[in-house]
């Protein structure tokens, strides 16, 4: 909205610039997030928007540390997370850009299921929420219906290369999903469909200590955004070996906006947290990722640009496999890995010492940070 009302009317060149408006966007979204997320805390407290952590065998921790109990709370803070970027978005970004218009269109419809789930969990007593299988119709209705538009606006603009699946490390061996006609739209679709919901299901997964899922999306959304900005300039994509995207770098703009809502949100939610996520915040922030990761085709870089995503999302599933195959034995201590850290001091079996919080935190941010720089080194090994 911004960039073609000064572009446009006051003729101000700055705002045409893709990496002023990253900036902008990201500046913007941090300061909403600031400003709204005060009393969005304090209207949750009021309200006694609190999750029942009682269920949680990992509660007793808080006691034995001497640490404030987080029973008291406030949950659904990705509501003013996602609002401040959404909000930033549409301020900086070109709103007829396809790519934005569907990333929007992803977020709001992810946090919808999101919100759907934390008011049903939050409002009726004794209710976990949605259940599994409604909460998966909700995310596929919503990542089929985007990325079906997606498939159609490639097919009627004859751009079907943007359907192909491109591998890392090879730059001459294409997947060319485009042009196998309705065999290849479905499978488009269907690894689309794993990518954002698997995704999706990742963030939400991690959001399980103080400033983990938050910390961890700055770091893999900044990435992405560099891929994006690079997937839709030429001669960069011609010097890199990489494929080009046309349009997509105004994806970094939306990337801006969710490194900066994340870090707005992170004010709030760094140990001792003031307020949790929620999937209303996970789901949808974790979905855009993914989009992002579409867009630029990297989608097969993704695992290693959001490998504490992936980590904890694959240790939840393998657990729950092997507990079920073995008739109750457990793979690793405790899964996700961050709360076998956290109890156990270890993955495989307990350490010496238990990991703090913020240890499991903070490591975790290190970690990925270097897989993100792995990850953009593949820019150039090719």
């Amino acid at each position: 909205m911004i960039p073609g009302i000064f572009d446009e009317i006051l003729g101000v060149q700055l705002f045409g610039y893709i990496s002023f408006r990253v900036a902008m966007a990201g500046l913007t979204a941090f300061l909403l997030g600031l400003w709204w997320g005060r009393p969005t805390i304090a209207w949750l407290r009021s309200h006694r928007v609190i999750e029942d952590l009682s269920v949680s065998d990992l509660v007793p921790i808080e006691a034995a540390r001497g640490e404030p109990s987080k029973h008291d709370t406030p949950t659904m803070g990705g509501s003013f997370l996602i609002a401040s970027l959404l909000c930033s978005t549409v301020l900086w970004c070109r709103l007829d850009n396809v790519h934005v218009v569907l990333g929007i269109l992803l977020t709001a419809g992810l946090a919808a299921v999101g919100f759907m789930d934390d008011f049903k969990k939050l409002t009726i007593q004794g209710c976990q929420g949605l259940s599994t299988r409604s909460k998966m119709v909700g995310m596929t209705l919503v990542t089929l219906g985007v990325v079906g538009a997606f498939v159609t606006y490639a097919v009627i603009t004859g751009r079907t290369g943007l359907l192909d699946l491109h591998l890392p490390l090879l730059k001459d061996i294409v997947v060319p999903l485009g042009a196998m006609g309705l065999t290849g739209i479905a499978c488009f679709l269907a690894f689309e469909w794993l990518i954002v919901v698997g995704t999706a299901n990742a963030a939400n997964v991690t959001d399980g200590l103080d400033g983990l899922a938050a910390g961890c999306m700055i770091i893999s959304g900044l990435t992405l955004s560099i891929f994006c900005y690079v997937a839709g300039r030429w001669d960069w994509t011609e010097y890199l070996l990489l494929p080009h995207v046309p349009s997509a770098s105004e994806m970094a703009v939306l990337g801006g906006s969710l490194c900066g809502a994340c870090l707005g949100f992170l004010w709030f939610n760094c140990f001792p947290a003031r307020v949790f996520m929620g999937d209303s915040g996970s789901l949808p922030i974790g979905g855009l990722l993914a989009w992002m990761a579409l867009v630029a085709k990297q989608e097969l870089v993704l695992p290693l640009i959001a490998a504490v995503f992936f980590a904890d999302l694959a240790s939840s599933a393998l657990q729950f496999a092997w507990y079920r195959h073995t008739g109750g034995r457990r793979l690793f201590t405790c899964a996700p890995v961050h709360h076998g850290l956290e109890r156990y001091g270890g993955v495989f079996r307990a350490g010496p010492a238990p990991w703090h919080e913020v240890t499991v935190t903070v490591r975790a941010w290190i970690v990925a940070s270097v897989c993100a720089m792995a990850g953009l080194a593949l820019l150039k090994v090719r």
